[in-house]
């Protein structure tokens, strides 16, 4: 019983655990962007960004678009912003390239933005991709981009003049004008009984007349009144005023079927607009407009496409009945015609009617044949129409016509290129050879290569060959070389299939440079082509390397270079071993430094010194006790043991480039590193400035001129002498970093105390000093116990901090928790 009771109690542990992790993973999984908020209100404050990252997330986590929705209705989401949640959802899931279920529910977010209807069958879902594949067709269809152009409304123009056939009915507002020996002016609205009331005669009935045959009825009623209208000296005008609404109904295989309210002078053609033209079954060319139950006229669209007219576009009446009918027949013109497109054909149009409707071929076309594929009773065929027979081509609907191009090939075309005067195409003449081709293109220019010429040729079976000729004996008639169509002739330049000629001038002159090589160069020649000699120039020890040329090979011939040496005067006259020297291609000439000539080198003293500044070294055994004794000595303020000497490289802010090292350097302290490497990192940073700091010990150096502590100086070596120090700076991991007087009884720990000792996070034993001469001294371990560096006026005491270790994140502690939940049940499982 007992051992029973143990093993209970032991289960119920393992499943608690594994319970908790699976608990703790999807907890982690189900977690959303913490930055992005979907219970907004607003889905529209979503930036692009923002919904991108919510998607890239919820991938991650193995959630779905309707799983985002849901989170976002059950956070208090409102139904209409989750609905355009999931349309932008959808959106990125269909850009991302997502599984069939995806697209299908990226495509109902379209279709409800676009027709206000969200389907949930996935017979509904279908029907969305069978409408999108209708619109990319309806798309091809010759003059079904007229109803999606903005630009064209065909929306009627109500101040045009009142045209005399229009049809008057109730609603409208008529404007009678009498005018001449008697005047008068009547704004007259008809009734829905189809009358108009005028003054002094009563009701007239108008309705169903056209505006001139009502102004004739009242031009008659108006006579017993104003006898002046039979005489002709009184005037009848009648005018439409404020225009009445009709209502028409359009029907048949078009966008939008449906009854519309249009402008009374509105047209067949602003139907089919409002209403957005036929779709893909529609026809284009057999539009009825029925009247009374009668078909009274046929619109064809293709009157206004191809010719610009709008022949049968009549004005509409009250209860008046667009039908479009389905097409009957259509063809598909692809190709090489101005505007490809499907087409529809009436009774009798033949493939001739279609190449007209697509504005003709284009002047790449091959005329020759069509290619056309058909549909017979079983299956497809190929046909080929004669491109003179179009005309008389009839058609089938589904027919499929394609308009091949031109071969992209010359039937006369030879080329020539390289060393002529007009290098090109030219066309292939009866009888044409190679020499008459060179003369076409105006001749060879000088530099031509004379040896050899190549022409690229195209065998019978169009494989390439290449064929040479001498172009010496092509030119001067000995050899003829027929040509052939296709042919390239190349004749190249004596300069290009060669390395280019050059000679190098380097050393003392102006302008030390890569020269190109001309015959009959002399080295006076080059030097002056290289600026001319410095004053510095070695008149007497110019020396030319020359390549060895030879073809010739000797395994005893150990020479690699032939070296010359020749003497010129000042004004670059040569002596006779230079005058008859000819420089050859790929020389090298050397200008050597007169070995007595020096410039003077200048170096600098600053700081607490009686006369700082530059100073020219006059012997090559100056030294720095020699600069400080030019200087005036010290003055009694100056601190010698803090004085730096800077060497070589651009010395400009050179101090403060040092002071900013030091300070990178504890930085690198801070990261980790060994504070006995910090002499070796700080030397290193100034080496890349171009700034090297050289220890000196000046004291010494003043005592014992000549020994070892006094160095010799340099070109551009700046000393910096500074005043008698008196503090020490603090840097780190210090409670209160900051400046303290200097006491020579003070040692390290005691500068630190005046800081407020070393704050919780000091990594004390890489506690380092750097000295005002630039030396660094670090802290030391001597058995269990550190050992700081004495300190000196004007040290710098750095203390890095410790490395700081991360916590575990969630991600860490799930796998942490899984790793333990997995231990615990395999225990189980052997102690079972």
């Amino acid at each position: 019983m007992y051992h029973l009771l143990k093993t209970d109690i032991r289960r119920c542990i393992a499943l608690f655990f594994i319970g908790m992790c699976i608990s703790s993973v999807r907890l982690h999984a189900q977690q959303l962007p913490s930055n992005i908020n979907i219970a907004t209100q607003n889905v529209d404050e979503l930036s692009d960004q923002q919904i991108q990252q919510l998607w890239e997330k919820a991938q991650q986590n193995g959630l779905s678009v309707d799983d985002i929705v849901q989170q976002a209705q059950a956070k208090g989401m409102p139904a209409d912003q989750a609905a355009k949640l999931r349309d932008r959802l959808a959106q990125i899931s269909q850009g991302n390239g997502q599984p069939q279920g995806d697209n299908i529910q990226a495509g109902e977010a379209i279709y409800s933005r676009k027709y206000g209807y969200v389907p949930r069958t996935p017979d509904d879902s279908l029907k969305i991709l069978e409408n999108q594949k209708h619109e990319a067709i309806r798309a091809r269809i010759f003059g079904a981009s007229l109803f999606s152009n903005a630009n064209l409304t065909f929306e009627p123009n109500l101040n045009i003049a009142t045209p005399g056939n229009y049809v008057i009915g109730p609603g409208d507002q008529l404007t009678l004008d009498i005018f001449g020996y008697s005047e008068k002016s009547s704004r007259l609205t008809v009734t829905p009984e189809g009358n108009i009331n005028v003054p002094n005669i009563g009701p007239v009935v108008v309705s169903g007349l056209t505006i001139d045959e009502a102004r004739d009825r009242l031009t008659h009623r108006l006579e017993t009144i104003y006898p002046g209208i039979a005489s002709g000296n009184t005037h009848v005008q009648l005018l439409l005023g404020n225009i009445r609404s009709i209502r028409v109904i359009v029907i048949g295989e078009i966008m939008r079927p449906g009854t519309y309210t249009l402008p009374s002078l509105a047209t067949v053609a602003n139907a089919l607009y409002v209403s957005g033209g036929p779709n893909v079954n529609g026809s284009f060319r057999d539009i009825q407009v029925i009247r009374g139950g009668k078909p009274i006229v046929t619109f064809d669209l293709y009157d206004f496409l191809v010719h610009g007219t709008l022949a049968n576009n009549v004005l509409l009446r009250e209860q008046d009945i667009i039908k479009v009918n389905p097409y009957q027949v259509r063809v598909e013109l692809s190709g090489e015609v101005k505007h490809p497109a499907i087409f529809e054909a009436k009774p009798g149009e033949t493939l001739g009617d279609m190449i007209t409707y697509a504005g003709g071929y284009t002047a790449n076309a091959y005329k020759g044949f069509i290619r056309a594929v058909r549909i017979n009773d079983q299956e497809r065929e190929i046909l080929t129409v004669p491109a003179d027979s179009a005309r008389a081509y009839s058609l089938r609907s589904g027919d499929i016509f394609y308009v091949d191009s031109i071969l992209n090939r010359f039937s006369n075309r030879v080329v020539i290129s390289g060393s002529v005067f007009h290098p090109g195409p030219f066309a292939l003449e009866p009888g044409m050879t190679a020499k008459d081709l060179i003369s076409k293109a105006a001749g060879l220019k000088e530099d031509a290569f004379m040896s050899r010429g190549l022409i690229k040729r195209l065998r019978a079976d169009y494989s390439p060959e290449i064929l040479n000729f001498n172009v010496r004996d092509v030119e001067s008639g000995t050899v003829s070389v027929p040509l052939q169509r296709e042919d390239s002739i190349f004749i190249y330049s004596k300069f290009k299939i060669r390395e280019p000629y050059y000679v190098i001038v380097a050393g003392e002159v102006n302008h030390p440079d890569t020269i190109p090589y001309a015959d009959s160069m002399r080295l006076g020649d080059v030097i002056l082509l290289a600026g001319g000699l410095k004053d510095a120039a070695s008149l007497n020890q110019i020396e030319v390397g020359r390549r060895i040329r030879s073809q010739q090979y000797s395994p005893a011939d150990t020479n690699l270079a032939i070296v010359q040496r020749f003497s010129i005067q000042s004004d670059m006259s040569e002596n006779p071993a230079a005058a008859s020297f000819s420089v050859e291609p790929f020389d090298r000439i050397m200008v050597r430094h007169a070995p007595g000539y020096h410039e003077q080198i200048i170096v600098s003293v600053e700081g607490e010194v009686t006369y700082p500044g530059s100073y020219v070294i006059d012997s090559r055994n100056e030294r720095l006790s020699n600069l400080i004794r030019k200087a005036g000595g010290l003055k009694p303020v100056a601190f010698s043991e803090g004085a730096l000497l800077l060497r070589q490289g651009n010395q400009d802010g050179a101090t403060a480039i040092f002071e900013q090292n030091k300070l990178d350097v504890f930085r690198d302290a801070n990261k980790g590193n060994d504070s006995a490497e910090l002499a070796k990192v700080l030397r290193a940073k100034n080496e890349t400035a171009n700034v090297q700091l050289v220890g000196i010990n000046l004291d010494k150096a003043l005592q014992s001129p000549g020994s070892k502590y006094d160095l010799l100086l340099e070109e551009q070596d700046i000393i910096e002498v500074p005043k008698k120090l008196e503090t020490v700076t603090l840097y780190g991991e210090i409670f209160y970093p900051k400046q303290v007087r200097f006491d020579k009884r003070f040692r390290f720990k005691d500068f630190i105390g005046q800081g407020g000792g070393f704050t919780p996070k000091a990594l004390r034993r890489r506690s380092y000093v750097v000295y005002p001469n630039g030396e660094v001294s670090s802290t030391t371990k001597i058995l269990f116990f550190n050992h700081y560096p004495r300190v000196k006026p004007g040290s710098e005491i750095f203390v890095p901090a410790r490395k700081e270790r991360k916590g575990l994140d969630t991600t860490s502690i799930v796998g942490i928790v899984t790793a333990v939940a997995t231990v615990a049940a395999l225990m189980i499982t052997v102690l079972k």
